[in-house]
């Protein structure tokens, strides 16, 4: 690999890390797309900034972007608080507006002047490492490689410093308050945060990744565990994996490295949607599949429970008179005789004493609805675990 190369892929798995960590808590708040109400709004902040200091490389430019950031979200929560819109119809009001201000002002202004549209919504990494820190005449590296490792590292301080407070706050605000922690300061804060990382990764890999970067991994993650600190490791993981493997997916394709970063972002969320242990969505199917197949044998238990008669309690009985198709009633018979809840005879179905047991108790479950849940009687009598 060139040093190039390596610098792109250094930079693009840092701002991974640096948006992955306030994405999580934005994922949890529901609040995912106010980062990409941030990072379109941002830019009349970026122009304002040119403006006063005639320089693309001041740090106020990311002070007034950071702010407009910080105006977005207590706008978009003016609006939202009046009752007459919701969150989303605000958020929609809001970004658009601001950010055709930015446009304006750089069409009226600024057309002589390097402040690219496009790049800003798309980025363009492979030029990120042309552009170097100089220090006394010494090159030290990448200006975006700098400047998101300190973005990072104050991230990362203040996730240390106010984990508890952030956790808190993001499951239960009124806790929280209770607490003594302000639940309005650590919103703010975290909003701040997300602005500053916004307007960090703005010039190196634009505004459409930054966005896929702070919500996809963080989604990603919180399909596999409801555990925040493995949702943050998690969340960086994939940031990580999906920055390097996007590279050298554009690398093979020959296409743009943004697109094919979260391009791969992308496919990792599919595969975790489709095949997560727990809330994948073959998981899911397949319970519901289960739950259905134990309300038929619940349904067949009771049945039998009923009635002491042959005829009532023969194999041909489930089709012809429960008008169960045979595919059905076999996977319920078969469920039954691996639990041992039931014998065959002569094709007459008889309860087993662990079929009666369960069946009353089912029965008394459904009759007092004493427990929350049934959960416990699947645990007892293993169903579906032979």
């Amino acid at each position: 690999m060139t040093s190039p190369q390596i610098e792109i892929q250094l930079i693009a798995a840092v701002v991974a890390v640096a948006c992955a960590i306030p994405g999580v808590f934005l994922v949890l708040r529901k609040m995912a797309l106010i980062s990409d109400a941030i990072s379109h709004s941002i830019l009349p902040g970026i122009v304002a900034g040119f403006f006063i200091t005639q320089d693309l490389n001041s740090p106020l430019l990311i002070l007034l972007a950071a702010l407009t950031g910080v105006i977005t979200v207590v706008l978009v929560e003016a609006i939202q608080k009046t009752g007459l819109v919701k969150e989303d119809t605000a958020i929609g009001l809001v970004f658009p507006a601001l950010f055709s201000i930015g446009v304006i002002l750089i069409a009226k202004n600024a057309n002589d002047i390097h402040l690219d549209i496009d790049a800003v919504l798309l980025g363009e990494l492979a030029f990120a490492p042309f552009d170097r820190l100089l220090i006394s005449g010494m090159d030290v590296g990448p200006k975006s490689l700098w400047l998101m490792g300190g973005v990072l590292i104050i991230t990362v301080v203040l996730l240390l410093l106010f984990f508890k407070e952030l956790k808190i706050s993001t499951f239960d605000v009124g806790l929280s308050s209770a607490m003594g922690i302000s639940p309005v300061v650590m919103h703010y804060g975290l909003m701040s945060v997300s602005s500053i990382t916004v307007v960090g990764a703005f010039d190196a890999v634009g505004a459409i990744l930054v966005v896929a970067l702070i919500i996809a991994p963080s989604a990603t993650a919180y399909l596999l565990t409801s555990d925040l600190r493995r949702m943050l490791w998690l969340s960086i993981g994939f940031g990580v994996f999906s920055a390097i493997g996007g590279y050298w997916l554009a690398h093979i394709l020959d296409a743009s490295i943004s697109g094919s970063m979260t391009t791969v972002l992308g496919i990792v969320f599919l595969l975790v949607y489709l095949f997560a242990p727990k809330k994948g969505l073959l998981s899911v199917l397949y319970r519901q599949k289960q739950q259905r197949t134990e309300v038929s044998l619940i349904t067949f238990l009771l049945h039998l429970n009923n009635h002491s008669e042959e005829t009532e309690r023969h194999i041909n009985h489930l089709t012809e008179h429960i008008n169960w198709q045979t595919v059905r009633a076999k996977t319920v018979l078969e469920l039954a005789l691996k639990n041992n809840m039931i014998t065959i005879a002569n094709d007459i179905v008889s309860l087993t004493e662990k079929g009666t047991d369960f069946t009353n108790r089912a029965l008394e479950y459904i009759i007092t609805n004493k427990d929350d849940r049934i959960e416990h009687m699947k645990d007892d009598f293993f169903l579906f675990r032979g």
